[in-house]
């Protein structure tokens, strides 16, 4: 069995990481539900800690509550620009979400009963949110194979949109996810057009053996 993929395999995913973009700006136009259903297997095939997987999706279909998330969000978007003080002005001109326009609202949360599982948590209970983020990362890289866009929103208070959703007690909102066709990918990420923040280097990121002093 060949180990590697073929180049052009290997080609197209390092694509898809690259040109991966938080996509806020949305046109119209269903998603067909075989690709959305591709989206979500891909999400669901991704590594979890202990293999608890412990993601579980909301799809919003009702316009109301669509609605309704979508004001829990432009509340905390003031509160986050009131607590940003100096950049406040900076922040209100950027737009962060896109969910009056896109095809799709998907809400991603952790399950509730995590602390029954401690393989790879006794000392990382943590570790289900990286999983999490895992599979909105599998969907994220799927989207973009598929020219379909994605945003990943979290201004939001997390208790307000467990309750809208009726969670259990102990589940929890992580990202509300907006999918959609696009007219174009960014270039760059957004936010770095917007010189609000610049791409780290391999230097600020990366060291050996010990933290750097």
């Amino acid at each position: 069995m060949q180990k590697a993929f073929s180049e052009a395999e290997r080609n197209a995913i390092y694509r898809a990481i690259i040109e991966r973009r938080d996509m806020r700006h949305f046109v119209s136009g269903d998603i067909a539900p075989e690709i959305m259903q591709r989206l979500i297997d891909a999400a669901l095939h991704a590594p979890s800690v202990g293999f608890m997987q412990p993601w579980r999706i909301v799809r919003i279909t009702s316009q109301t509550l669509r609605e309704r998330l979508y004001e829990a969000v432009e509340r905390e978007r003031l509160l986050t620009a009131d607590a940003l003080c100096a950049r406040r002005d900076a922040f209100m001109k950027l737009k962060v979400e896109g969910m009056r326009d896109c095809a799709e609202v998907l809400v991603m949360a952790l399950m509730n009963g995590r602390d029954a599982h401690i393989f790879g948590r006794r000392t990382l209970p943590e570790m289900d949110l990286a999983s999490v983020a895992c599979a909105i990362q599998n969907m994220w890289l799927a989207a973009r194979a598929e020219g379909i866009g994605m945003g990943w929103v979290s201004l939001f208070d997390p208790a307000e949109i467990a309750q809208l959703l009726d969670m259990p007690e102990g589940a929890r909102p992580v990202a509300i996810l907006c999918v959609g066709h696009v007219e174009r990918f960014y270039d760059a990420p957004m936010l770095e057009t917007e010189t609000w923040a610049a791409r780290r280097t391999i230097e600020e990121c990366v060291f050996e053996n010990q933290w750097p002093r």
